[in-house]
């Protein structure tokens, strides 16, 4: 049984030598390789199989009780302490793993955002006039409106102000009122007051 054990081992660790000759690892899988190789290397055998193993030899009489209770408790703490230190190698290579890909998806991201900021802002530019227009028609031809000011919250506070100018002082207070249950920004209020008093 030694045997075959031995000659098992000796096929498991031939591919592994064959991997390591055929490819070079990259800086990066260095760590991965060495823990499949400890991972390739270690045994997993449940505290209750040892167990029973030491049973067997304690009825059979090749060891002592005492012997065996030593053995079993020698054998679960180096088995503790091995899966302790791979698991601690697999908490640093993943951390590493998600460092890689944030800091390789980081300026992607970046860009990405400022070209939805300048994409929006070129829309809102864009639209800002034909907008301004329609309100003002809107309001000339009578037609009600529960917001005076179309888009009003994704306007900035420049733009309400320039939007004021052409408002009767019903319009400007359905604004004052849109705006304090809104952002309540101080210089749109304050100017707001101004035109009605």
């Amino acid at each position: 049984m030694a045997a075959a054990k031995k000659g098992s081992k000796a096929k498991a660790s031939k591919p592994a030598s064959k991997k390591k000759a055929g490819k070079k690892p990259v800086a990066g899988n260095k760590s991965v390789e060495e823990f499949r190789d400890a991972l390739e290397k270690s045994v997993t055998i449940s505290r209750e199989r040892i167990q029973e193993v030491m049973d067997d030899a304690v009825k059979r009489g090749r060891m002592t009780r005492a012997d065996a209770n030593k053995t079993v408790s020698s054998l679960v703490s180096k088995g503790r302490a091995q899966t302790d230190e791979l698991l601690a190698e697999l908490e640093k290579l993943l951390d590493r793993a998600r460092k890689d890909v944030e800091s390789r998806v980081a300026p992607a991201r970046k860009r990405a955002e400022k070209a939805a900021s300048a994409a929006a802002k070129r829309v809102r530019t864009t639209a800002e006039p034909a907008l301004v227009e329609a309100d003002k028609l809107r309001r000339r031809a009578g037609v009600a409106s529960s917001a005076p000011i179309t888009g009003y919250d994704s306007l900035n506070a420049t733009q309400v102000k320039s939007r004021l100018k052409d408002m009767n002082k019903a319009d400007l207070r359905k604004v004052r009122t849109q705006e304090k249950r809104g952002k309540a920004r101080k210089g749109i209020l304050d100017d707001i007051e101004k035109r009605l008093a």
